[in-house]
């Protein structure tokens, strides 16, 4: 059976954890180096970036949440979770985990009254576009030669998701929204590894 671990320290975790329980999988509260035993795969939820780090240093989890993306476990970051995994976050006083080759800038798209929806061509999901909502949403800056680009914004521009290997980044919230399109497609890459075969 299939369970995925929430980061839950702060932001929208619940969201992330209804709409994976929409989909029939189990899901586990990820607050200690202890949790991330045994789960298949790790959401890393949208918050503030600045809180999270600063929770993620006191509760211990910088050296595990590394080590659990070293293995090759499957990862996805939204918005803060995808400031987190990059190599590279402007402003930020607090390490990154250095998990994605990216380099972000923070609150780029603006303050929270400046948060904006829009359709955005994703083809790994499908011909109809994905609804995406982003709220003080990152800007990745700069892309590794070994990052896929997944979707661009601003007329294709500006990359939004992102994927290298085994762990994936959203600078806005699928989990926002009623389309489970990305959290399927995260399951599937959580299945593959555990299969053995190569992600989709």
């Amino acid at each position: 059976m299939t369970i995925v671990g929430v980061l839950a320290l702060q932001g929208d975790f619940s969201e992330h954890e209804a709409m994976l329980h929409r989909l029939g999988v189990d899901t586990r509260r990820v607050r200690t180096a202890k949790d991330l035993r045994g789960v298949d795969g790790l959401i890393m939820p949208g918050g503030e970036s600045t809180t999270f780090c600063r929770l993620m240093q006191d509760f211990g989890l910088y050296e595990p949440l590394a080590a659990f993306v070293r293995t090759g476990a499957t990862v996805w970051g939204t918005c803060a979770g995808m400031i987190v995994l990059a190599r590279e976050a402007s402003d930020l006083e607090f390490p990154t985990l250095d998990a994605l080759d990216i380099e972000v800038r923070r609150n780029a798209y603006g303050r929270q009254v400046e948060s904006f929806e829009t359709d955005l061509s994703v083809p790994s999901l499908g011909a109809e576009p994905f609804h995406a909502v982003f709220i003080r949403a990152p800007v990745v800056t700069a892309v590794g030669p070994a990052v896929e680009v997944i979707a661009t914004a601003s007329g294709g521009d500006s990359p939004v998701a992102v994927r290298q290997g085994s762990v994936m980044a959203t600078a806005f919230h699928p989990e926002l929204t009623e389309d489970t399109r990305f959290h399927s497609f995260f399951l599937d890459m959580v299945r593959s590894r555990a299969g053995g075969s190569s992600p989709k």
